[in-house]
């Protein structure tokens, strides 16, 4: 990827804002601004980008996101038993093929061995998990966040697809506890009725049947979601006191034995091949279908495989959504505006004269940097043409009039926001202000990730608050924030500041004097330091006074101009560089970035400053009760019975560390045929070394 540490860092900064955004208007606000494509070429960018460079990954990551938290909602909250995941996408038949053999590497199957699929089209619709009881519907909900939905009993029962009561060939066909999960959806003939009812009387016209679908399920009034033509189609299932099937598409043909429609796209594929067949049989047939779709879903049928599989962040590693390719479109630049973010990048951006786009209008898009305007001899004027899906969308992928004679763009040499010099550092494409803590852009922006819902997430302090308290000098750094106290009879009185909503601001504030040590960690802003790379670190070191301790230790050199640091006991300096570049996703980028972080007298202040006004607990990863949890594990020789990737998982998930290699730190060694010199170090260091047999007992016997 051509792209510095630097470069992607800022990108990702930039999709996990503009993707939070899109969910909120998309899952709690059903008002969708940009196309299912452009979204998807969001994620995946930032898929790509978080491949790339995995010690960035950000806590407000979209990938460990599903959905969107549930806004203020007249419709009563519902925490799933089961968390609602949602699935990664492929584009081309080549990624199809890969999530295959990635199946068939992480299970350790011979190259030969099938791996069957279930394969369906993907709805376009509101996802929603009906609770049945005895075969009764008892409760049914949105996905909402994929943790915490809204309640939409009342409304399905005007859903003639849901059935209130599910029917079984006998008595104990259908399960005690039974969770189907689906979407609902409109069809396209419904949708076209309806919006021409809602414009004769007036009211809200709908962009698309899945807005349609949402606005009208998530009803206070379920008359109103009575008198809306909706449709349900189940594709999986959630919680369950039994599972009577053995496959994925034994269990779909169940369910719709019970009453439920399943699509009726479905089929069991054999390969890659007639996966890929399916995905095109579909494609042809799109435009004939009575609803929209937007993709087509595999699975992995085995249900014993799909548990060993298990999931990734927000979605299941058994499962891919096959996305339809997107559009382009013509339009004309008309401007070029700088942007200032937290870290100081100049971050130009195209305006652009509307232009609609699989039905959505677009009027700007990112130019990225300074180079990327000199590939495309970037003009304002310029005739260009927009891709819906790829890197960052909406992006221009080409300039259809660069040999005009127009005077050519001129990137700024000073920030706009503070006049300071702009320049790119040695082997960076990125153009930053030089102003730091005395550029208002980057201050601001600071304080504002500082209390982002990723990083400290203070309700109630937003944007606008934070920019208006800094305008007043009373926010200068984040332990300003926790001052803000004596400051409540000037907040009183100010324009939409009242008694109740200043008391209920400071409750906030002061609710986060006990904040989560990784949250506080990444919500500093240090560079390359992500929200994953900060829970990394805290698990590592527990609290951040000894990750300090040793991030000062390990940049401890003549030539950086400072005295030792503090010696930590048991540590040398090559210690600490070999203990922190231990943590998965933490390379020499991130060591550096957290020495030249503590290094700064004024980060120093910040940190000091801070510390004195909050107190982290230790950071503490709740775990399965196991007899190897906060052990260091090493896995070595050939594994038998499951992948490398599949052992780790599940060290993680009782709470050990699986680590690369052997050191004194290591406290077991699961060694299958072949270990060779990991061996010999074990025994040089006394350290036990165990066989996958014992440590499918430890896995078996786990809490």
């Amino acid at each position: 990827m051509n792209i510095t540490e630097a470069d992607a860092a800022n990108e990702l900064m930039r999709l996990a804002k503009a993707i939070a955004r899109h969910n909120r208007l998309y899952h709690a606000e059903d008002a969708p601004e940009i196309s299912d494509a452009e979204y998807d070429a969001l994620v995946r960018r930032n898929a790509e980008l978080e491949a790339a460079f995995p010690h960035l990954i950000r806590p407000d990551s979209p990938s460990a996101l599903v959905g969107h938290e549930v806004a203020a909602s007249p419709l009563s909250k519902v925490r799933h038993e089961v968390r609602m995941m949602s699935l990664d996408n492929a584009f081309t038949d080549e990624e199809v093929e890969e999530f295959v053999a990635r199946v068939r590497r992480f299970l350790n199957l011979p190259a030969d061995a099938e791996v069957a699929m279930t394969a369906e089209d993907k709805i376009d619709g509101l996802s929603c998990s009906l609770r049945y009881e005895n075969g009764k519907l008892v409760r049914a909900a949105t996905r909402g966040d994929g943790q915490v939905g809204e309640d939409v009993t009342a409304n399905v029962a005007h859903i003639a697809d849901i059935p209130q009561e599910l029917k079984g060939e006998g008595l104990f066909d259908v399960p005690g506890l039974f969770e189907i999960r689906g979407e609902v959806y409109m069809a396209k003939a419904d949708f076209l009725a309806l919006n021409e009812r809602q414009a004769e009387a007036g009211d809200k016209v709908f962009a698309n049947p899945r807005n349609a679908a949402a606005g009208s399920l998530r009803q206070k009034d379920a008359a109103v979601t009575a008198a809306r033509p909706l449709r349900f189609l189940a594709h999986g299932w959630g919680a369950a006191s039994e599972v009577p099937a053995a496959t994925q598409f034994e269990m779909m043909r169940k369910i719709a034995g019970w009453g439920v429609p399943v699509s009726p796209l479905l089929v069991r594929c054999a390969s890659g091949a007639e996966m890929v067949a399916h995905y095109r049989a579909i494609q042809q047939a799109r435009a004939d279908l009575a609803y929209d779709i937007d993709g087509v879903v595999y699975k992995v049928d085995r249900l014993d495989w799909q548990e060993r599989l298990g999931f990734v962040a927000k979605a299941p590693r058994w499962g891919l959504a096959h996305k339809f390719p997107a559009e382009r479109a013509e339009t004309t630049l008309e401007a070029i505006d700088i942007q200032v973010g937290r870290t100081g990048k100049l971050t130009p951006v195209g305006r652009l004269k509307p232009v609609l786009v699989g039905g959505v209008t677009v009027t700007n898009v990112t130019l990225h940097n300074r180079d990327e305007i000199g590939r495309l001899s970037l003009r304002v004027g310029d005739r260009v043409v927009l891709q819906r899906a790829g890197d960052v969308i909406p992006q221009v992928v080409e300039n259809l009039t660069p040999g005009t004679q127009r005077e050519a763009y001129h990137f700024p040499d000073h920030c706009p926001e503070c006049g300071s010099e702009a320049v790119a550092e040695e082997g960076e494409v990125d153009v930053r202000c030089t102003g730091g803590l005395i550029c208002p852009a980057q201050r601001v922006e600071r304080l504002k990730h500082f209390v982002s819902r990723a990083a400290l997430d203070i309700e109630g302090l937003g944007e606008k608050t934070i920019v208006e308290f800094f305008g007043l000098g009373w926010l200068e750094s984040p332990a300003d924030i926790f001052r803000l106290r004596k400051r409540r009879s000037e907040i009183v009185g100010r324009e939409g500041w009242k008694d109740k909503s200043v008391d209920n601001l400071l409750a906030a504030i002061e609710a986060k004097r006990a904040p989560d040590a990784a949250r506080l960690l990444f919500g500093l802003g240090i560079r390359h330091v992500g929200a994953v790379t900060a829970r990394d670190l805290m698990k590592r070191f527990v609290t951040l006074p000894a990750l300090r301790a040793v991030v000062e230790l390990a940049h401890t050199s003549p030539e950086r101009g400072g005295g030792p640091a503090q010696p930590v006991e048991g540590y040398s300096s090559s210690d600490a560089v070999a203990d922190l570049l231990s943590i998965d996703g933490v390379g020499p980028v991130v060591v550096e970035a957290l020495g030249d972080f503590f290094h700064e007298p004024h980060n120093i202040a910040v940190w000091d400053d801070l510390l004195s006004e909050v107190s982290p607990p230790d950071y503490i990863v709740e775990t399965r009760a196991s007899a190897v949890a906060g052990k260091t594990v090493v896995f070595t020789g050939k594994l038998e019975t499951m992948s490398r990737d599949e052992a780790k998982a599940q060290a993680e998930s009782l709470g050990a560390r699986a680590a690369g290699s052997v050191s004194p730190k290591t406290d077991l060694i699961v060694a299958g045929p072949g270990a060779g010199s990991k061996l010999k170090k074990a025994a040089e260091l006394g350290i036990e070394v165990i066989d996958e047999a014992a440590w499918a007992d430890i896995v078996r016997n786990a809490g």
